[in-house]
């Protein structure tokens, strides 16, 4: 079908083509587009005769896209689809529409409205509305109080807030309102905050979500007794954290007899388009007022939030605001408007329903898995998931290592609190970047802790979530548990470890999901104090890149220390076969190296000032001692010369070296007669992590050793191991010349180095407890 006015066509078709070169992912420079500003206190852009529309798009393209090479993929424009065009169609009407003249949009304004009010009262069962349209989610809310006001106070149009003065009205928010709600209600009324009334939630019958039922009839009571006027109950359908729904069925009776005004709200209300509604739920159609948010259900941009009220005075909604007689107010409805028609009954009710049946599908697999839980109400199958990984504490077996104190369990529960936050917290953060496309946040709950939320309603639409995303994110759950079960026992041997070795100190980060948080103490480490440790730092950043080095399957990072300055080490998840007793000992001793080695360097500065002056010393001393050797006769330029041909002197060449590793002064004597340098003080061996266990050819660092286990035969393997051992002691005693590997050769320096030397000279002791190589061809 053609359509009868041109300009029409023409704003679809550069819609479509402006839409299409948004989502384009080439971006021109802004030289290519002629973008260089110029001199002169006009910008680049404005000058001359303008610029044409494909300029100024990709310069908006630009500015959404901006430095896209340094960002991830998941921030680019997702494609909102067929039926995003027309939403945002529906702006650029409005627009246009704005421009006929003044009957012609009044008529079109008032059809576009009522029947917008009509199919979104028929849709979600609520008969007999009226519907008001705003941008801001809470605005609809804000209008609704105001309608209240006027309703219960006939004076105030006149009195203005004396009448509120003399009788303080009151609003009722639940305990599990969204955050700020309050705040904001009281800002756009002007009223103060103790009008509000934080009414809490069940504590020991029903949901932990839902508001307390019979303690909002007793605040009711004594705000009435105070002299108070009880206004407004907000009520939710469909939590903010939770999505659990309150009593709306109880809380419309109380709302009747005490003449309160109760407005529902929550991501629940979507439900109402199902055919199959709970009762809790479809009791909030007989509220006084709801508020909806059709654009995430739907998947729908830059559609507005809608706000349905049963009101019979025409005059008191025009002056609350939720009526207006301006064409632009009107107008908002345009988005709405063309999307209901283009998605049509069938579409809204299916993408509804897929959101729901996602959320029953990812419910009943995690119901299966274990060390997950769901936070689930009772009476409702709430279409939002929570979720958190748990694990019980051995309670029964506290084990050795605790202390018996009065507080050892309320510490043990606040640390397997904090464990398990830190733990859920990043098992969501895995999830979010392996299925992209589930919509997943982490979210912090007051009593539960860190919990991972589903809820589809507001991201399925938009993401195009799928049954196989649900899958997906299972199996992943199922790949991360291991790993996160065995992590609490982990971080309790890492810190009962960290203890036991000097010089290490553990951190308690609850923020941490990973083994721990370690920090060495050197000798010059204040422990006192808060402040930034340079020199802790510097040993710390060469720690780290030890470690780095290593090639562990372990992550380290270095970053301050939890409520303090100073610099930590950092240590990421890991498996059950991590050696937790290595990777401490190995940190120890190489931050006791780096530290040595640091106090080494900034020593030898006066060490080898100490050593020049004493060779200079030496050498004047020796210099002296040379001439009166020689006699002062052959200091004469002439005599001297004739009594050293006639008699030469064999004085030998005398100077010094200088130890670096010893710190002394050597005589060049020796360098000068045999014509090879002395190798003077052997140096002692730097204690290295390296040398202090024996892996397996293969085997990582910092991972348990599989020798001794089952897979091992005790008749044929274990002896091969062994004679392959005395074949690798007897070739290191046979060459000399090459240097002992760590690797292959366990056990202390010393021993490594006593054992060649006595295969070369051939020493034998009688009887010293160590089976005696009698000869080579035996070991075969």
């Amino acid at each position: 079908m053609d359509i009868a006015d041109p300009t029409l066509a023409e704003m679809g078709k550069n819609l479509k083509e402006a839409m299409k070169m948004l989502e384009d992912g080439q971006r021109r420079s802004e030289e290519e587009n002629g973008k260089k500003l110029i001199s002169g206190d006009i910008p680049g852009p404005l000058q001359g005769s303008g610029q044409d529309m494909v300029s100024i798009l990709q310069l908006v393209q630009n500015l959404m896209h901006g430095d896209e090479e340094e960002e991830p993929p998941s921030t680019r424009v997702q494609d909102i689809g067929e039926q995003g065009h027309i939403a945002l169609l529906g702006h650029s009407l409005g627009a246009y529409i704005s421009t006929l003249d003044k009957e012609k949009l009044r008529k079109l304004t008032t059809r576009i409205l009522s029947d917008t009010t009509l199919w979104l009262c028929r849709i979600f069962r609520y008969e007999n509305g009226c519907a008001y349209f705003h941008e801001e989610e809470r605005e609809g809310l804000a209008r609704i109080c105001r309608l209240a006001i006027h309703s219960r106070y006939e004076d105030f149009v006149v009195d203005g807030f004396n009448v509120l003065y003399n009788k303080k009205p009151v609003i009722y928010l639940s305990a599990a309102a969204r955050p700020g709600l309050g705040q904001y209600l009281c800002n756009q009324l002007g009223l103060p905050f103790p009008c509000l009334c934080r009414v809490p939630c069940n504590t020991m019958f029903g949901s932990q979500h839902q508001m307390d039922v019979a303690f909002l009839e007793k605040l009711i009571k004594d705000d009435i007794e105070r002299g108070r006027l009880p206004l407004l109950l907000v009520a939710n359908a469909g939590t903010a954290a939770v999505g659990h729904t309150d009593k709306i069925g109880r809380l419309k009776e109380l709302c009747e007899q005490y003449g309160i005004w109760l407005h529902v709200e929550g991501v629940n209300l979507a439900t109402l388009a199902l055919g199959y509604v709970s009762s809790s739920v479809l009791a909030a159609t007989k509220c006084d007022s709801m508020t909806l948010t059709p654009g995430p259900w739907l998947g729908l941009p830059a559609v507005p939030a809608v706000t349905l009220y049963k009101h019979d005075d025409p005059a008191l909604t025009l002056v609350a605001g939720l009526t207006s007689n301006k064409p632009a107010d009107k107008l908002r409805a345009l988005p709405l408007w063309l999307s209901l028609q283009y998605l049509g009954l069938d579409g809204i009710v299916e993408r509804i329903k897929h959101a729901c049946q996602l959320s029953q599908r990812l419910q009943e697999s995690l119901k299966k898995v274990d060390h997950i839980k769901i936070l689930v109400e009772d009476e409702l199958s709430s279409p939002v998931v929570v979720f958190r990984f748990f694990q019980e504490l051995p309670g029964s077996d506290p084990g050795p290592n605790v202390v018996p104190a009065p507080s050892v369990a309320p510490s043990a529960v606040g640390r397997e609190r904090h464990s398990c936050d830190a733990l859920n917290r990043w098992l969501g953060e895995q999830l979010k970047q392996l299925v992209p496309a589930s919509g997943l946040t982490v979210m912090d709950l007051e009593v539960e802790g860190t919990c991972v939320r589903f809820s589809p309603l507001m991201t399925a639409a938009a993401l195009g979530t799928r049954a196989e995303d649900m899958d997906q994110l299972v199996a992943c759950i199922h790949g991360k548990l291991p790993l996160l079960t065995c992590m609490l026992q982990l971080r309790e041997e890492f810190k009962q470890e960290v203890a036991g070795t000097a010089g290490l100190l553990y951190v308690d980060d609850p923020n941490w999901p990973g083994i721990g948080v370690v920090r060495y103490e050197h000798a010059n480490d204040d422990k006192n104090s808060l402040k930034l440790d340079p020199e802790g730092e510097k040993i710390h950043a060469g720690l780290l890149k030890k470690l780095n080095e290593l090639e562990s399957d372990l992550t380290f990072k270095m970053g301050p220390e939890y409520k303090s300055m100073k610099s930590c080490i950092y240590i990421g998840m890991a498996s059950d076969d991590v050696d937790v007793s290595e990777l401490v000992e190995t940190i120890a001793a190489t931050a006791r190296e780096i530290e040595e080695n640091s106090r080494l360097l900034e020593n030898m500065t006066e060490v080898v000032r100490k050593g020049i002056q004493e060779a200079q010393v030496q050498l004047q001393k020796a210099n002296e001692e040379r001439l009166l050797e020689e006699g002062v006769l052959r200091q004469i330029p002439v005599v001297g010369s004739v009594l050293n041909w006639f008699s030469p002197v064999q004085a030998s060449q005398k100077g010094r070296t200088f130890n670096l590793t010893a710190g002394s002064l050597e005589s060049t004597e020796h360098t000068y007669v045999y014509k090879v340098q002395g190798s003077g003080v052997t140096p002692p061996q730097t204690p290295s992590a390296a040398r202090t266990r024996q892996r397996l050819p293969g085997q990582k660092p910092f991972k348990r050793s599989l020798r001794g286990s089952d897979a091992v035969s005790e008749t044929s393997s274990v002896s091969h191991v062994d004679d392959l051992e005395k074949m690798e002691h007897l070739s290191g005693g046979q060459d000399a010349p090459e240097a002992d590997s760590p690797e292959q050769h366990p056990g202390p320096p010393a021993a490594e180095a006593e054992q060649p030397r006595a295969l070369q000279d051939g020493a034998q002791r009688p009887d010293d407890g160590r089976p005696q190589v009698e000869d080579p061809e035996s070991l075969r």
